[in-house]
């Protein structure tokens, strides 16, 4: 079976120690979830495991996510914050604008 390997535009195996790439290597340590504003695709609430779209990393990535406040419900279409985040797809959010 071949495998296959990415590389960088210099050659170079992606990957392995954010060190290797020097000042330009980003890491979710450097480039924070908390603060960000996304869009609840999927019904949050008590009870339930919801879903969330935030932009971030140059993209659109989907979140697991739970409200910030226990008794929260929010409805899809709400914009949120994420309020925390718990490596690698999970976020707690809470509705950015009063309803």
């Amino acid at each position: 079976m071949a495998r296959t390997v990415a590389s960088g535009l210099d050659g170079r195996r992606l990957g392995g120690d954010p060190e290797e790439f020097g000042p330009y290597a980003v890491t979710m340590d450097d480039a924070s979830m908390v603060g960000l504003m996304g869009r609840v695709t999927g019904t949050i609430g008590p009870g339930l495991v919801g879903e969330v779209i935030v932009r971030v990393r140059g993209g659109a990535e989907h979140f697991l996510a739970y409200p910030a406040s226990a008794q929260d419900r929010i409805e899809p279409g709400t914009v949120v914050m994420v309020i925390e985040y718990l490596p690698p797809r999970t976020v707690y959010v809470a509705a950015a604008y009063d309803s």
